[in-house]
């Protein structure tokens, strides 16, 4: 029996300094790959597709106002003869990613256009539009929304507008939420 107890602990000490591992648990590992995933949406835009045009009219005495809706239709109120000819809402392209939300803010304040050979104007104020001004009242189906925008036009006495054609710019902003 001694015997035996010194040839294993010969043996052990052989396997010890021999390097080998010996272990009394079996060790268990496994991988598992993930997956990953990224995506580019687009990039937001908004494009101005038609201007605002009050079309053609004629000023009389007491001048008045001429109201443009953003569904194109308009309407003469005080002393105005309308004349022949177009007029249209402004319309703006705006894309994006699919069904994002986004806010449209029109001027808050009046906006003067200039008469393009005198010092005179016209101011342009009551802006609306088609969705509605507000907050998340946009929503790009399918990646794209055409907004319309109307205004109203004061218009004075000839004498305050004279014949000739009238400029100005406004600003729109689209907030994307």
């Amino acid at each position: 029996m001694a015997r035996l107890k010194i040839y294993c602990y010969s043996l052990l000490i052989a396997l010890l300094l021999s390097g080998v591992r010996v272990s009394a648990q079996g060790t268990n590992s496994i991988s598992v790959t993930g997956q990953i995933f990224a995506e580019v949406i687009p990039v937001f835009s908004a494009s101005e597709t038609s201007r605002l045009n009050f079309g053609r009219f004629s000023p009389g005495p007491q001048g008045g106002k001429i109201i443009l809706t953003p569904q194109s239709t308009i309407s003469v109120i005080g002393s105005i003869y309308k004349g022949t000819g177009t007029h249209n809402a402004a319309s703006f392209y705006i894309t994006g990613d699919e069904d994002a939300a986004y806010s449209i803010t029109l001027p808050s304040s009046p906006v003067v256009l200039n008469h393009t050979r005198s010092a005179k104007t016209m101011v342009i104020e009551e802006w609306n539009s088609v969705p509605a001004p507000g907050v998340g009242t946009g929503m790009l189906r399918d990646g794209f929304q055409v907004v319309y925008v109307g205004a109203t036009l004061r218009v004075g006495t000839l004498h305050d507008n004279p014949v000739g054609v009238y400029t100005g710019s406004y600003t729109v902003t689209f907030d994307f939420n």
